[in-house]
């Protein structure tokens, strides 16, 4: 039903006559004068508006309900509008920027979208450890950044939040704290709520962490000593076990001190270890030669009646931890600095680079490495899955031969 003006309406209103305004059958429209009008509703609702054109085009702008916008102020925002119209001004735009700057200061905080984000990541599946370290860094952040509207934080907002980071000495958090708002800010783009990313004016601002290398043995002489070493370890089963697997298999130490028996074949004589658990949150399955598979069917005997491979003795339903694996290292007097659990990777990357016998590729399938700027098709299972299985076999070989008195 189309709207009507009330033709007799020819003076401007009053609050007199408006008060008096009845519904009727149609919504009407009583004119105040210089496109204002008060249009009232077959529901009674009285409603302040004002039609303009705007580039050759006719447009609505609403004022809101009368009592509440009275006369008195509808005429000015009447005159306000008017201005803007005569300095080349859309009145209905300002009005739409201005209301979404007040639901972007509301609703585009840093804190709510840095949650945002956080949530689609748990959704996806990143690992419950980097979500929680997410988090917390996340907390760190909103400390400073939280109430603030995403689009109004510059560049040395940020810098100060991470400075108060790097004045604890915490270099390495405040590295990550700077990529992990980074992050959050590259999501607010791709969201259409931020314009840009701040902290790449960052780049070089912060303390650079001194790198700490983990220590390994990576010389064939010295790696035989070792290996004869773990060998020779008379603590508990698991103990000994879990030492001669990263030798023999040189996993994450994380890798294998989670891993479940549903995760090993021996017929098939491969390991599968489940993305959630891997660096790279992808699948990644490891050939498993003859000594391994002879070592983890012997600790079957002992853990085979529980799901994890490597329990705590504290508790059949917890892992083995790291500690346990590193002090076992220093019971054979193996020092932090000289060799860790995480050494096996380096020694065993070394030692198969130096004897020429594999195609660089293969290795680093076999290590599940992915680098900082491709990824090759080697990471896929299939790609030099026959050259990886002849590698662990010689591998494992040469470890054993080690290992012989």
């Amino acid at each position: 039903m189309p709207t009507l003006f009330d033709d007799a309406n020819k003076m401007p209103l009053t609050d007199t006559r408006i008060r008096g305004l009845k519904p009727d059958s149609r919504t009407k429209r009583y004119s105040d004068g210089y496109g204002l009008y008060l249009e009232v509703t077959t529901g009674g609702s009285k409603l302040w508006k004002m039609a303009y054109r705007f580039e050759g085009k006719q447009k609505t702008l609403s004022f809101g309900p009368y009592p509440e916008i009275s006369l008195g102020r509808a005429r000015e925002r009447r005159l306000e509008a008017r201005t803007m119209l005569f300095e080349g001004v859309d009145p209905s735009a300002t009005k739409k920027a201005d209301q979404e700057a007040r639901r972007a200061e509301i609703e585009d905080t840093f804190a709510r979208i840095a949650d945002e984000l956080l949530q689609k990541e748990e959704i996806e599946g990143l690992a419950p450890a980097t979500l929680k370290k997410k988090r917390w860094l996340a907390r760190l952040a909103c400390e400073d950044l939280g109430p603030k509207p995403i689009r109004d934080i510059k560049a040395p907002e940020i810098l100060a939040t991470l400075r108060r980071v790097e004045k604890e000495g915490n270099y390495e958090s405040a590295r990550r704290l700077r990529a992990l708002i980074g992050q959050i800010f590259r999501y607010a783009i791709a969201t259409t709520r931020a314009d840009g990313d701040p902290t790449v004016a960052l780049k070089g601002a912060l303390i650079a962490p001194k790198v700490q290398h983990r220590a390994a043995v990576t010389d064939r002489k010295g790696f035989a000593k070792l290996i004869r070493t773990v060998w020779s370890y008379e603590g508990t089963i698991e103990a000994q076990a879990a030492l001669k697997l990263l030798a023999l298999l040189y996993p994450r130490p994380g890798e294998l001190r989670l891993s479940h028996w549903s995760e090993f074949d021996f017929e098939e004589r491969m390991w599968t270890i489940p993305a959630d658990r891997t660096k790279t949150r992808k699948l990644h399955t490891k050939p498993l030669p003859g000594p391994a598979i002879e070592i983890l069917k012997d600790l079957k005997r002992f853990t085979g009646k529980g799901s994890l491979v490597l329990p705590s003795q504290m508790s059949d339903g917890r892992p083995l931890s790291e500690n346990t694996m590193n002090y076992a290292l220093r019971r054979l007097d193996i020092q932090a600095d000289v060799h860790t659990c995480h050494g096996f990777r380096a020694s065993a990357s070394s030692l198969l680079n130096e004897s020429g016998k594999w195609h660089p590729d293969a290795i680093e399938a076999e290590l599940a490495h992915v680098g900082d700027n491709h990824v090759r098709k080697a990471y896929h299972r299939a790609t030099y899955w026959d050259e990886r299985v002849r590698m662990a076999e010689w591998w494992a070989a040469e470890v054993m031969r080690f290992a012989a008195p």
